[in-house]
């Protein structure tokens, strides 16, 4: 029989945590992730669904929602970033496959990102060392889709001018983490 464990995308038993003078970056592997996306003809159904199930209609472009359990941002035409807490909703996918029947198209995303926080006074700072986000112009739940060093990453504002989640490739956690870190002790 295996004997298997979870590790971050980072690759630890327990998430990473930086701290610096005026900001600090979490790794937060405790959100599920799943996409959606409406089938071709089907808008009006799928998003009536989908807000039956989530509590709130699909953001518009450039726009999300943050609230409990639910969470959610704009990735592109009729495609949207669904996120809830991972130890009540590891079967999130499934659960919004159910919601939306055949009028939307699911992925689990959950092991396909990794997301890290980053909060503080020095975030603005650090942000326009990495990509060309307007911070300052991001409302509660607003993503954008940017190129953070050589990575296709979201930055989604969880709190305007203070605290952002940043999600990118799993498989480059590593690179994105020191991509964080380096600006961060560059700017602070």
């Amino acid at each position: 029989m295996h004997n298997l464990k979870p590790m971050t995308a980072l690759g630890a038993d327990t998430p990473q945590i930086d701290q610096f003078d005026g900001l600090e970056i979490s790794e937060r592997p405790d959100f599920a992730l799943a996409s959606l996306s409406i089938r071709l003809g089907r808008d009006v159904q799928c998003a009536e669904q989908a807000k039956a199930y989530l509590g709130f209609d699909l953001p518009e472009p450039g726009q999300g929602h943050l609230s409990d359990p639910f969470s959610c941002f704009w990735m592109g035409p009729v495609q949207w970033m669904i996120s809830a807490p991972h130890d009540s909703h590891e079967d999130l996918a499934v659960a919004l496959k159910q919601a939306v029947g055949d009028a939307g198209s699911i992925s689990e995303q959950t092991d396909g990102w990794c997301r890290f926080d980053l909060s503080g006074p020095g975030l603005t700072a650090v942000l326009e060392r990495l990509c060309n986000v307007d911070l300052a112009s991001l409302a509660s739940g607003d993503a954008r889709r940017v190129r953070l060093e050589h990575l296709g990453c979201f930055v989604w504002c969880l709190k305007p001018a203070e605290a952002v989640a940043v999600l990118g490739p799993r498989s480059s956690a590593a690179s994105l983490h020191h991509a964080l870190v380096g600006a961060a002790k560059s700017a602070l």
